[in-house]
Formats: structure tokens, C-alpha cells, sequence
């Protein structure tokens, strides 16, 4: 079991490096750019191309069955899902089999949208409640792949 940040605007990073540490998993964070990270063996950097998807592309391809992969990214969150990973977004959101499906269609919709000039407003603030809720789905899908393992 392994974690892969999808960094680039990442607001948990470090919520992600502390439940990595308290149960020794390595953690992957992926950027097109250089960001700071806990000088640990546990915790590695790499930096893609810069270029759409580069970072995506890059987690998708590693995730195995058990990786927990922490994305906003709705269409990366799907691929994650297929390679039988778990996906999580920084607010605490599960993407799940029976949720994937209307997330894609829902971000779909709001990119016809935008593409029609239509001014949407962005997703709404990140607050410490999101924080507290990524925090718990985190550990709960970290502790129910390790009962997977038992």
C-alpha cells in the first residue's frame, strides 16, 4: 500500500505525510514543479513535464490494487478506481465505483458550461472542515486496506 499526492495545488500534504508516518507508508508526491517535502525515507518527490495530464498520467500508470491516490482530479480519481486503487479528494470526498459515474458526468456538464462563456463561480472555499474530513476518510481507507490484508 502506497500513497500518491496529485501535489500541484494540494492544500493536505502535510495531513497526508502524518498518517503516512504513523503507519509507515511511502508516500509519492507528484508535481510539475518543485515542492518542499519531510526530509523521510518514507516520503519521495517527482517532477513531471509540465503539460495537461503529464502528472496524471504519471500516478495512474504506478497505482496497484491497495494505493491510495489523493486527487481533485475527477477523470485521474476514475483510472485510480479502474487500477483498483482508492481515491480520495482533498476535501475528504470518497470516489467510489457508484459515485465515479455522476462525477464525470457533473464535471462534463460544467466544462459545456464554462465553454459556453457561462461564469460558474469555481468550487467553493477550502475550509477546516474539509480538512478534518479528508483527514478521517484517509485513515478509514487506510485502515480498511489493511484489514484487506489480514
Amino acid at each position: 500500500m502506497r500513497i500518491f499526492i496529485d501535489a500541484d495545488a494540494c492544500p493536505v500534504k502535510d495531513e497526508v505525510y502524518k498518517v503516512a508516518a504513523r503507519y509507515g507508508l511511502t508516500t509519492t508526491v507528484v508535481s510539475n514543479s518543485f515542492i518542499a517535502i519531510p526530509r523521510s525515507s518514507l516520503v519521495a518527490r517527482m517532477i513531471v513535464d509540465a503539460g495537461p495530464d503529464v502528472a496524471d498520467d504519471w500516478i495512474a500508470e504506478r497505482t496497484e490494487p491497495g494505493d491510495i491516490v489523493v486527487t481533485n482530479d475527477i477523470p485521474l480519481a476514475n483510472r485510480v478506481l479502474k487500477a483498483g486503487g482508492t481515491a480520495i479528494a482533498p476535501n475528504g470526498r470518497l470516489f467510489t465505483p457508484d459515485s465515479i459515474g455522476s462525477a464525470l458526468a457533473q464535471r462534463s456538464i460544467m466544462e459545456h458550461i464554462r465553454s459556453t462563456g457561462e461564469i460558474t463561480g469555481g468550487p467553493r472555499p477550502f475550509a477546516a472542515a474539509d480538512r478534518s474530513r479528508f483527514l478521517q476518510a484517509l485513515d478509514e481507507a487506510v485502515n480498511r486496506e489493511r484489514r484487506k490484508r489480514r
